[in-house]
C-alpha cells in the first residue's frame, strides 16, 4: 500500500503543492499565483487532492515550507526551512548538484550542496533587486507580461547597460531609456543582465561549483538564465518542475519523516 506525502511552499507570490507517492513519484502538483496571507495555500491544497482524487485524510503526512509555512499549522503535520526543501528538492531531480540558484518573488537564495545536502547559503531578501518582483516592476513599465520577457530579450540587437541595483532607480533608468525611443527588447536584456549581475555577486559569496542548478519562477525566464550563464561562466540547469522545487523537496522530507515515525 503506497505512502502519500504532501509538500506545501507558500512564498510571498504563490503557492505550490506537490503530492508523492512513495517518497519518489509526483502523483499530482498545483500552484495558485498567491502566497502568504492570502486564501492561496487552502486552495493549492485542495486543488492538488482533486487533481489526486484524494482526501486530506488519506495523506500519510503534510510538511509545509516557505515564507507562510507558519500559517499552515492546522493543515500541516510540521514545517520546515525553504533553503533545507529546496536543497532536497533539487538534489532529487539532479543528484549531481553543487550550487542552487533559487530567484524567488521577493528575496533570492544562493546553495551549496554536497551528496545532496546543503553545507552553506547566502541570500538577499533586503533588496527587490534581482528577484521577481524586480521584474514584476520593469515588466509593468515597460508594458508588457512578465512571461513575454524572456522572448523579448531575445530579440535584442544592443546592449543597453541598465546599472542600478535599486528598483526605484532602475525604473528610472527604464523609463528614460523609453523616452529615447531605446527598443523595448534591448531595454529587457539590459534588464537581465542587470539582474545575472546582482545575483552573480551573490554566487561569488558562497562558491559556485558545478553542476549549477536554477530554480524559482524567474527560472522560466530563458533571458535570465542565459545572462547568468554568461556571469558565471558555467551551464545552468533547470527543470520543468523548477516552481515546485520547495514543494518537492518538502514533500521528501514529509516522506523521510513519517518513515521516521513508522519504522517499528
Amino acid at each position: 500500500m503506497s505512502i502519500y506525502t504532501l509538500g506545501i511552499d507558500i512564498g510571498s507570490t504563490a503557492s505550490k503543492c506537490v503530492m508523492l507517492a512513495d517518497g519518489k513519484d509526483i502523483v499530482a502538483k498545483s500552484l495558485v499565483s498567491v502566497g502568504a496571507g492570502t486564501s492561496g495555500p487552502q486552495r493549492a491544497i485542495a486543488e492538488v487532492l482533486e487533481n489526486a482524487g484524494k482526501t486530506r485524510e488519506e495523506m500519510d503526512y503534510v510538511l509545509a515550507t516557505g515564507y507562510g509555512r507558519n500559517s499552515m499549522l492546522e493543515l500541516a503535520d510540521n514545517q520546515m526551512s525553504e533553503l533545507s526543501c529546496h536543497a532536497k528538492g533539487a538534489a532529487f531531480l539532479f543528484p549531481e548538484v553543487h550550487t542552487v540558484v533559487d530567484i524567488g518573488g521577493q528575496d533570492v537564495k544562493v546553495l551549496q550542496i554536497e551528496n545532496g545536502v546543503m553545507t552553506n547559503f547566502v541570500m538577499n531578501d533586503k533588496c527587490a533587486a534581482g528577484t521577481g518582483r524586480f521584474l514584476d516592476v520593469m515588466a509593468r513599465v515597460l508594458e508588457v507580461k512578465v512571461d513575454e520577457l524572456g522572448d523579448l530579450g531575445a530579440q535584442s540587437t544592443k546592449d543597453v547597460p541598465i546599472s542600478s541595483t535599486c528598483t526605484v532607480f532602475a525604473e528610472s533608468e527604464v523609463i528614460s531609456q523609453l523616452s529615447m525611443d531605446t527598443a523595448k527588447c534591448d531595454i529587457i536584456n539590459g534588464i537581465h543582465h542587470s539582474v545575472a549581475s546582482r545575483v552573480a555577486g551573490l554566487a561569488h559569496r558562497v562558491g559556485v561549483r558545478e553542476q549549477v542548478v536554477m530554480t524559482g519562477g524567474v527560472a522560466q525566464n530563458k533571458g535570465v538564465v542565459d545572462a547568468l550563464e554568461e556571469e558565471l561562466g558555467c551551464i545552468i540547469h533547470t527543470s520543468p518542475l523548477t516552481q515546485y522545487n520547495g514543494a518537492l523537496g518538502a514533500a521528501l522530507f514529509a516522506y523521510q519523516k513519517y518513515q521516521k515515525e513508522h519504522k517499528d
